[in-house]
Protein backbone atom coordinates (compact mmCIF):
# COMPACT_ATOMS: atom_id res chain seq x y z
CA UNK A 1 0.00 0.00 0.00
CA UNK A 2 0.96 3.27 -1.11
CA UNK A 3 1.92 5.58 1.97
CA UNK A 4 0.79 8.86 2.21
CA UNK A 5 0.52 12.42 4.05
CA UNK A 6 -2.92 14.46 3.96
CA UNK A 7 -2.64 17.68 2.72
CA UNK A 8 -5.94 19.40 3.97
CA UNK A 9 -8.36 18.26 6.01
CA UNK A 10 -11.00 18.07 3.33
CA UNK A 11 -8.54 16.36 0.58
CA UNK A 12 -5.39 16.24 -0.81
CA UNK A 13 -2.78 13.85 0.13
CA UNK A 14 1.35 13.90 -0.93
CA UNK A 15 2.08 10.10 -2.13
CA UNK A 16 5.40 9.11 -1.35
CA UNK A 17 7.85 6.83 -2.73
CA UNK A 18 6.87 6.91 -6.28
CA UNK A 19 8.59 7.50 -9.89
CA UNK A 20 6.04 8.43 -12.08
CA UNK A 21 8.22 7.78 -14.79
CA UNK A 22 7.63 3.55 -13.74
CA UNK A 23 3.68 3.29 -13.62
CA UNK A 24 2.56 1.47 -16.21
CA UNK A 25 -1.49 0.39 -16.46
CA UNK A 26 -1.42 -2.80 -14.47
CA UNK A 27 1.57 -1.44 -11.93
CA UNK A 28 1.18 1.22 -9.83
CA UNK A 29 -1.35 2.79 -11.79
CA UNK A 30 -3.98 1.64 -10.47
CA UNK A 31 -3.54 2.44 -6.99
CA UNK A 32 -2.34 6.00 -7.93
CA UNK A 33 -6.13 6.20 -9.96
CA UNK A 34 -7.81 4.98 -6.72
CA UNK A 35 -5.98 7.43 -4.26
CA UNK A 36 -6.92 10.40 -6.87
CA UNK A 37 -10.79 9.29 -7.14
CA UNK A 38 -10.66 9.53 -3.31
CA UNK A 39 -8.48 12.35 -2.34
CA UNK A 40 -8.91 14.73 -5.41
CA UNK A 41 -5.51 16.24 -5.10
CA UNK A 42 -2.48 13.97 -5.12
CA UNK A 43 1.17 15.73 -4.84
CA UNK A 44 4.34 13.99 -5.30
CA UNK A 45 7.92 15.52 -4.70
CA UNK A 46 11.21 14.95 -5.91
CA UNK A 47 10.05 14.05 -9.76
CA UNK A 48 12.07 14.38 -13.07
CA UNK A 49 9.70 13.98 -15.64
CA UNK A 50 10.58 15.38 -18.80
CA UNK A 51 8.07 15.81 -21.51
CA UNK A 52 7.47 12.64 -22.88
CA UNK A 53 7.37 11.09 -19.11
CA UNK A 54 4.92 13.78 -18.17
CA UNK A 55 2.81 12.93 -21.22
CA UNK A 56 3.07 8.88 -20.90
CA UNK A 57 1.78 9.63 -17.19
CA UNK A 58 -1.26 11.52 -18.20
CA UNK A 59 -1.72 9.14 -20.92
CA UNK A 60 -2.52 6.53 -18.04
CA UNK A 61 -5.74 8.44 -16.95
CA UNK A 62 -6.65 9.15 -20.59
CA UNK A 63 -6.43 11.28 -23.94
CA UNK A 64 -4.41 14.62 -23.61
CA UNK A 65 -6.26 17.44 -24.27
CA UNK A 66 -5.73 19.69 -27.63
CA UNK A 67 -7.47 22.93 -27.42
CA UNK A 68 -6.25 23.85 -30.94
CA UNK A 69 -9.30 21.90 -32.03
CA UNK A 70 -6.74 19.35 -34.22
CA UNK A 71 -5.11 22.34 -36.21
CA UNK A 72 -2.06 21.00 -34.90
CA UNK A 73 -2.67 17.63 -35.77
CA UNK A 74 -3.33 14.71 -33.24
CA UNK A 75 -0.32 14.24 -31.48
CA UNK A 76 -0.23 15.08 -27.80
CA UNK A 77 1.49 18.15 -26.76
CA UNK A 78 2.47 20.28 -23.81
CA UNK A 79 0.23 23.41 -22.81
CA UNK A 80 2.75 24.50 -20.53
CA UNK A 81 1.50 27.85 -17.70
CA UNK A 82 4.31 30.32 -18.21
CA UNK A 83 5.36 33.97 -18.81
CA UNK A 84 8.00 33.38 -21.35
CA UNK A 85 7.87 33.94 -24.53
CA UNK A 86 10.53 33.12 -27.26
CA UNK A 87 14.37 31.80 -26.45
CA UNK A 88 14.58 34.19 -23.97
CA UNK A 89 12.03 37.08 -23.43
CA UNK A 90 9.61 37.12 -20.70
CA UNK A 91 5.92 38.91 -21.60
CA UNK A 92 5.23 42.62 -20.38
CA UNK A 93 3.06 42.77 -17.51
CA UNK A 94 0.14 44.69 -19.64
CA UNK A 95 0.82 42.10 -22.55
CA UNK A 96 -2.23 39.93 -23.54
CA UNK A 97 0.02 36.61 -22.72
CA UNK A 98 0.51 37.48 -18.88
CA UNK A 99 -3.07 38.94 -18.52
CA UNK A 100 -4.06 35.80 -19.54
CA UNK A 101 -2.43 33.86 -17.13
CA UNK A 102 -3.72 36.81 -14.63
CA UNK A 103 -7.05 35.34 -15.53
CA UNK A 104 -5.66 31.91 -14.28
CA UNK A 105 -5.65 34.16 -10.58
CA UNK A 106 -9.33 33.32 -10.48
CA UNK A 107 -10.93 30.37 -8.50
CA UNK A 108 -11.48 28.53 -11.65
CA UNK A 109 -12.19 24.85 -12.93
CA UNK A 110 -9.98 24.10 -16.21
CA UNK A 111 -11.46 23.38 -19.46
CA UNK A 112 -15.36 23.67 -18.72
CA UNK A 113 -16.06 25.90 -22.03
CA UNK A 114 -14.63 22.94 -23.93
CA UNK A 115 -17.30 20.21 -25.07
CA UNK A 116 -15.32 17.64 -23.60
CA UNK A 117 -13.71 19.39 -20.28
CA UNK A 118 -10.86 18.20 -18.18
CA UNK A 119 -10.86 15.14 -15.64
CA UNK A 120 -7.24 16.22 -14.86
CA UNK A 121 -4.12 18.59 -14.78
CA UNK A 122 -1.12 17.90 -14.32
CA UNK A 123 1.81 20.19 -13.37
CA UNK A 124 5.51 19.70 -12.91
CA UNK A 125 7.87 22.66 -11.65
CA UNK A 126 10.30 23.99 -13.83
CA UNK A 127 11.36 27.72 -13.63
CA UNK A 128 9.85 29.19 -10.30
CA UNK A 129 10.04 32.16 -9.26
CA UNK A 130 11.82 33.92 -6.02
CA UNK A 131 8.64 34.56 -4.60
CA UNK A 132 4.99 34.16 -5.25
CA UNK A 133 3.29 31.95 -7.96
CA UNK A 134 1.37 29.66 -5.67
CA UNK A 135 -1.52 27.67 -6.05
CA UNK A 136 -4.11 27.59 -4.26
CA UNK A 137 -6.98 24.58 -4.55
CA UNK A 138 -10.49 23.78 -2.65
CA UNK A 139 -12.41 20.83 -2.29
CA UNK A 140 -15.78 21.69 -4.21
CA UNK A 141 -17.11 18.03 -2.85
CA UNK A 142 -16.25 18.44 0.61
CA UNK A 143 -17.74 22.22 -0.05
CA UNK A 144 -20.92 20.71 -1.05
CA UNK A 145 -21.07 18.26 1.88
CA UNK A 146 -21.09 21.29 4.11
CA UNK A 147 -22.84 23.27 2.43
CA UNK A 148 -26.41 24.78 4.29
CA UNK A 149 -30.11 22.99 2.66
CA UNK A 150 -31.44 26.47 1.49
CA UNK A 151 -28.64 27.09 -0.73
CA UNK A 152 -27.66 23.33 -1.99
CA UNK A 153 -31.57 23.38 -2.74
CA UNK A 154 -31.14 26.34 -5.19
CA UNK A 155 -28.56 24.79 -7.89
CA UNK A 156 -29.27 20.78 -7.24
CA UNK A 157 -31.29 20.95 -10.13
CA UNK A 158 -29.24 23.51 -11.79
CA UNK A 159 -27.88 23.71 -15.10
CA UNK A 160 -24.23 26.18 -15.38
CA UNK A 161 -23.47 28.03 -18.63
CA UNK A 162 -19.93 28.20 -19.47
CA UNK A 163 -17.74 30.39 -21.69
CA UNK A 164 -14.28 30.82 -21.64
CA UNK A 165 -14.32 34.68 -22.57
CA UNK A 166 -16.49 35.09 -19.30
CA UNK A 167 -13.76 34.87 -17.21
CA UNK A 168 -10.82 36.93 -19.49
CA UNK A 169 -13.84 39.76 -19.68
CA UNK A 170 -12.94 39.91 -15.72
CA UNK A 171 -9.47 40.72 -16.35
CA UNK A 172 -9.56 42.84 -19.87
CA UNK A 173 -12.37 43.28 -22.02
CA UNK A 174 -9.86 43.83 -25.74
CA UNK A 175 -8.86 40.17 -24.03
CA UNK A 176 -11.93 38.38 -24.03
CA UNK A 177 -12.56 38.82 -27.86
CA UNK A 178 -9.57 37.02 -28.50
CA UNK A 179 -9.85 34.07 -31.10
CA UNK A 180 -8.77 31.59 -28.45
CA UNK A 181 -11.07 32.21 -26.01
CA UNK A 182 -14.42 32.96 -28.54
CA UNK A 183 -13.66 29.96 -30.95
CA UNK A 184 -16.38 28.03 -28.85
CA UNK A 185 -19.79 27.77 -28.79
CA UNK A 186 -21.26 27.77 -24.86
CA UNK A 187 -21.26 24.56 -22.67
CA UNK A 188 -23.99 23.52 -20.42
CA UNK A 189 -23.21 21.42 -17.58
CA UNK A 190 -25.23 20.40 -14.40
CA UNK A 191 -24.18 21.71 -11.14
CA UNK A 192 -22.98 18.56 -9.72
CA UNK A 193 -20.54 15.91 -10.48
CA UNK A 194 -21.01 12.76 -9.42
CA UNK A 195 -18.04 10.59 -9.22
CA UNK A 196 -18.69 7.18 -10.79
CA UNK A 197 -16.55 5.60 -8.19
CA UNK A 198 -16.93 6.74 -4.69
CA UNK A 199 -20.70 8.09 -5.89
CA UNK A 200 -20.16 11.63 -4.06
CA UNK A 201 -21.59 14.75 -5.45
CA UNK A 202 -19.49 17.86 -6.16
CA UNK A 203 -19.97 21.42 -7.45
CA UNK A 204 -18.92 21.39 -10.51
CA UNK A 205 -18.26 25.36 -11.12
CA UNK A 206 -16.09 27.78 -12.31
CA UNK A 207 -15.10 31.41 -13.03
CA UNK A 208 -16.74 30.40 -17.06
CA UNK A 209 -19.55 30.39 -15.97
CA UNK A 210 -21.53 33.06 -17.03
CA UNK A 211 -25.62 32.16 -16.60
CA UNK A 212 -27.64 29.60 -14.71
CA UNK A 213 -30.15 28.22 -17.22
CA UNK A 214 -33.80 29.80 -16.58
CA UNK A 215 -32.75 32.50 -14.22
CA UNK A 216 -32.58 36.09 -14.43
CA UNK A 217 -29.27 37.04 -15.20
CA UNK A 218 -28.73 39.06 -11.92
CA UNK A 219 -30.15 36.49 -9.96
CA UNK A 220 -28.07 33.77 -11.82
CA UNK A 221 -24.50 36.48 -11.09
CA UNK A 222 -25.46 36.61 -7.54
CA UNK A 223 -25.89 33.24 -6.93
CA UNK A 224 -22.66 32.07 -8.90
CA UNK A 225 -20.70 34.53 -6.39
CA UNK A 226 -22.53 33.36 -3.22
CA UNK A 227 -21.31 29.30 -3.88
CA UNK A 228 -17.70 30.82 -5.35
CA UNK A 229 -17.65 32.30 -1.69
CA UNK A 230 -19.09 29.63 0.20
CA UNK A 231 -16.07 27.18 -1.24
CA UNK A 232 -13.46 29.29 -0.82
CA UNK A 233 -13.21 30.09 2.63
CA UNK A 234 -9.94 30.45 3.98
CA UNK A 235 -10.05 27.35 6.08
CA UNK A 236 -11.15 25.17 3.00
CA UNK A 237 -7.83 26.29 0.96
CA UNK A 238 -4.93 24.15 0.62
CA UNK A 239 -1.95 26.39 -0.67
CA UNK A 240 0.93 24.56 -2.74
CA UNK A 241 4.24 26.72 -2.35
CA UNK A 242 6.28 25.11 -5.58
CA UNK A 243 9.26 23.13 -5.06
CA UNK A 244 11.81 22.19 -7.78
CA UNK A 245 10.65 18.21 -8.66
CA UNK A 246 7.03 18.65 -7.69
CA UNK A 247 4.18 17.01 -9.62
CA UNK A 248 0.22 17.92 -8.96
CA UNK A 249 -2.36 16.30 -10.43
CA UNK A 250 -6.07 16.76 -9.17
CA UNK A 251 -9.56 16.31 -9.87
CA UNK A 252 -10.85 18.99 -12.52
CA UNK A 253 -14.49 17.01 -11.59
CA UNK A 254 -14.33 18.03 -7.72
CA UNK A 255 -11.82 20.75 -7.07
CA UNK A 256 -11.38 24.46 -8.19
CA UNK A 257 -8.05 26.26 -8.05
CA UNK A 258 -6.09 29.46 -8.62
CA UNK A 259 -2.54 30.88 -9.31
CA UNK A 260 -1.12 33.49 -7.31
CA UNK A 261 0.17 36.56 -8.09
CA UNK A 262 4.49 36.42 -8.67
CA UNK A 263 7.12 39.03 -9.79
CA UNK A 264 5.92 39.19 -13.92
CA UNK A 265 9.73 40.22 -14.40
CA UNK A 266 10.66 36.91 -13.41
CA UNK A 267 10.00 33.58 -15.53
CA UNK A 268 7.65 31.39 -14.28
CA UNK A 269 7.41 27.90 -16.31
CA UNK A 270 4.91 24.80 -14.97
CA UNK A 271 4.91 22.50 -16.92
CA UNK A 272 1.00 21.51 -17.74
CA UNK A 273 -1.19 19.27 -19.72
CA UNK A 274 -5.10 18.82 -19.06
CA UNK A 275 -6.50 15.04 -19.33
CA UNK A 276 -9.88 15.00 -20.78
CA UNK A 277 -13.11 13.08 -19.57
CA UNK A 278 -14.37 9.75 -20.84
CA UNK A 279 -17.66 8.23 -20.02
CA UNK A 280 -16.52 6.25 -17.38
CA UNK A 281 -15.77 9.51 -15.72
CA UNK A 282 -19.39 10.35 -15.30
CA UNK A 283 -19.32 12.43 -18.41
CA UNK A 284 -22.88 12.18 -20.47
CA UNK A 285 -24.05 12.07 -16.65
CA UNK A 286 -23.35 15.65 -16.22
CA UNK A 287 -24.77 17.62 -19.84
CA UNK A 288 -26.88 20.02 -19.04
Amino acid sequence: MLRTTRLHRDFAVEVHGVDLRSLTPTDGYPEIRALFEHHSLLLFRGQQLDDEGHLAFGALFGPIEDRSMGRNGAKPRMDNVSNKIGENAISAPDDFHTLNLIGNQLWHTDSTFLPVPALANILAARVLSSTGGETEFVSTRAAWRDMPEDLKAQVRNAVFRHRASHSRSKINAELAKLEKFTKWPDQTWKALWRNPVTGEDALYIASHVCAIEGMAEAEGTALIDRLTAFCTTDDRIYTHAWQQGDVVIWDERATMHRGRPWPYNEERTLASICVSVQARDGLAETRG
